[in-house]
C-alpha cells in the first residue's frame, strides 16, 4: 500500500518553565492510504493532540510530519488551511452542524467556504452524499430537526464533501446510542471500502475499535501498540 502519512519524533508541549507539560514525548506514526485505523488510550495519553497535529489545526513543538508528499511543519497558515481542506476532513463528538441551515447546506458549506460560493455541483455531490447516508427524505431539514444518529451522519457527509484523502474522527458515535452508533460505523466502513477514504477514529469503545482493521494505541505520549 502506499503511505499517506508519516510523522516521526514527535514532540508537543505546553507552557514554559516549571508550567511547561510535553504531551506528546517523541511519538512516531505512519498510516497507508486506504487504512481504517481506531486510535485508542486513556484519557491524557495525547489522543486528541495528535489528531490536532495531523488535521493541521496545530503545529508540534519538534518532529516530522508530512502528509502526499507536503512537510506540513514547514508549511505556513495559508498553505497549512489550503492544504486541510483540499485534502482532510474532520467528524466530531458534537457534530457542530449549523442550526438554522439544512442539512444539505450543512454538507454543502466546506465547499462553499472554499469556492467563495454554492455551486450546482456541490450541491449535487451534497445530494448523493445524503442520500447514501440514508438521509434523501431530511435533505431540506433544518439540522435542529433531526435526531442524534441523523445529525452525526449529516457530519459524516461534510467530511467527505470535498473528496478528503483523510478523515479524522474524535470519538464521533460517543454521544449515540447503540444502534445509530453502529449504523454511522457502517457508513464510515462502507466509504473506506468503496472510495479508499483513510479514517482515524478515536475512541474508548472496544465495539468501535473491533469494527476496524487496525488499532493504534497511545500511552503517554508515544505510540504504544
Amino acid at each position: 500500500m502506499t503511505v499517506l502519512l508519516e510523522v516521526s519524533d514527535l514532540i508537543k508541549t505546553f507552557g514554559t518553565g516549571e508550567a511547561e507539560t510535553r504531551v506528546l514525548r517523541g511519538l512516531s506514526l505512519v498510516l497507508e492510504a486506504g487504512e481504517m485505523a481506531a486510535l485508542l488510550g486513556p484519557s491524557g495519553s495525547g489522543k486528541s493532540t495528535l489528531l490536532t497535529i495531523l488535521g493541521t489545526l496545530m503545529k508540534p513543538t519538534s518532529g516530522r510530519y508530512a502528509m502526499l508528499g507536503t512537510d506540513l511543519v514547514a508549511a505556513d497558515d495559508t498553505e497549512l488551511t489550503e492544504f486541510r481542506n483540499r485534502h482532510i476532513g474532520f467528524v466530531f463528538q458534537f457534530h457542530n452542524l449549523l442550526p438554522d441551515f439544512t442539512a444539505l447546506e450543512n454538507v454543502v458549506f466546506p465547499t462553499a467556504v472554499r469556492e467563495g460560493r454554492e455551486t450546482a455541483a456541490a450541491r449535487a455531490r451534497g445530494r448523493e452524499l445524503l442520500t447514501r447516508m440514508g438521509l434523501a427524505e431530511r435533505i431540506d431539514f433544518p439540522s435542529a430537526n433531526l435526531s442524534g444518529g441523523q445529525k452525526q451522519r449529516v457530519a459524516v457527509a461534510r467530511a467527505l464533501m470535498n473528496r478528503p484523502e483523510l478523515v479524522l474522527a474524535d470519538e464521533p458515535t460517543g454521544n449515540l446510542d447503540r444502534a445509530s452508533a453502529m449504523q454511522v460505523m457502517d457508513l464510515i466502513a462502507e466509504i473506506n471500502r468503496d472510495e479508499g477514504t483513510t479514517f482515524l477514529i478515536s475512541t474508548h469503545d472496544e465495539k468501535i475499535a473491533g469494527l476496524c482493521r487496525r488499532k493504534i494505541v497511545v500511552g503517554d505520549g508515544l505510540v504504544t501498540g
